[in-house]
Parts: C-alpha cells; sequence; structure tokens
C-alpha cells in the first residue's frame, strides 16, 4: 500500500515526463488562451481558437434574465444537443474582454453550462458553440444591466 505521499511523488514525476515528452501542451493553451481572452469580438475568438466564421443557429441555446439588477453577478448558461461539439464559449459584447467563459466538452459530458458573468453595461451575450469540424455556432440575447435602479 502506498502513501498519499509517495503517490503525490510519483504524479509529479509522470506529469514532468509528459511534458518532458511534449504530451502536456501547456506553452499552446496558455498562447491560444492570452490570444482569446485579448480578442474584441466574436469572430476574433473563435478564430484564436482555430474555429471559422460564427453562423448564428438554433441548436445553440443562451439563458439569462432579461434585466440584471446586479452586473456583477449575471447568471447566465449556454448548452447545445448537437453532437460533435468541442468547446463552448460565454461571451459578453461590451466587456472589455469579450470572452467570458471557456468549457471543453467530451462525449463523457452535457454541453449544458452555467455560470455567473460580470457585465458592466446592457450588452448582448452570446453562447458559441465550438464543433469538431471546424464550425462555429452561436445564439445570443440581449441582457439589460440596472445600477442602482436606473436604467442601463
Amino acid at each position: 500500500m502506498h502513501t498519499r505521499r509517495e503517490m503525490l511523488a510519483r504524479s509529479a514525476q509522470v506529469a514532468s515526463l509528459l511534458a518532458a515528452a511534449g504530451l502536456l501542451p501547456q506553452a499552446a493553451m496558455a498562447a491560444w488562451a492570452q490570444a482569446a481572452f485579448e480578442a474584441k469580438n466574436m469572430a476574433d475568438v473563435a478564430k484564436a481558437l482555430g474555429g471559422s466564421a460564427p453562423v448564428e443557429s438554433k441548436d445553440v441555446t443562451i439563458s439569462g434574465p432579461d434585466i440584471a439588477e446586479n452586473g456583477a453577478v449575471v447568471p447566465v448558461g449556454c448548452a447545445t444537443t448537437l453532437p460533435g461539439v468541442k468547446r463552448l464559449l460565454l461571451l459578453v459584447e461590451k466587456n472589455p474582454s469579450v470572452l467570458a467563459a471557456v468549457f471543453d466538452v467530451t462525449d463523457a459530458v452535457d454541453a449544458s453550462f452555467n455560470a455567473r458573468v460580470k457585465m458592466g453595461q446592457s450588452s448582448n451575450v452570446m453562447a458559441v458553440a465550438m464543433m469538431g469540424d471546424g464550425r462555429v455556432l452561436f445564439a445570443q440575447k440581449e441582457i439589460k444591466v440596472t445600477l442602482g435602479g436606473c436604467g442601463g
């Protein structure tokens, strides 16, 4: 029987061997993440993540309130039932960083996620499904943000 310390040490050894063999693409992941989070619109986010031009689709759904009283914690959700989805994204059009969340999807996971995003002002919020074949599908919803009871 192995102790926890021995198992952690062995796990670290395996991880370092995988990294040395180039099987843990941390540098590549950091590069796409930085480019995607610095993008200023949906097309640039899709391009940074290796997708094609986004196309609106009824097969992708976005949920959220019509009016959010507190822009610091706006509950939103994204989902699709399409087979072959590899990644779901949440984007907030008027935020300084458009990309709010990235969810990697496998066949073992339902492609349905909820998150709380920060919104500085009223904006379109988009759910984006990146498909295995390179297609990028999206749905959008306008969410109005009120600050201190005033319209945003």
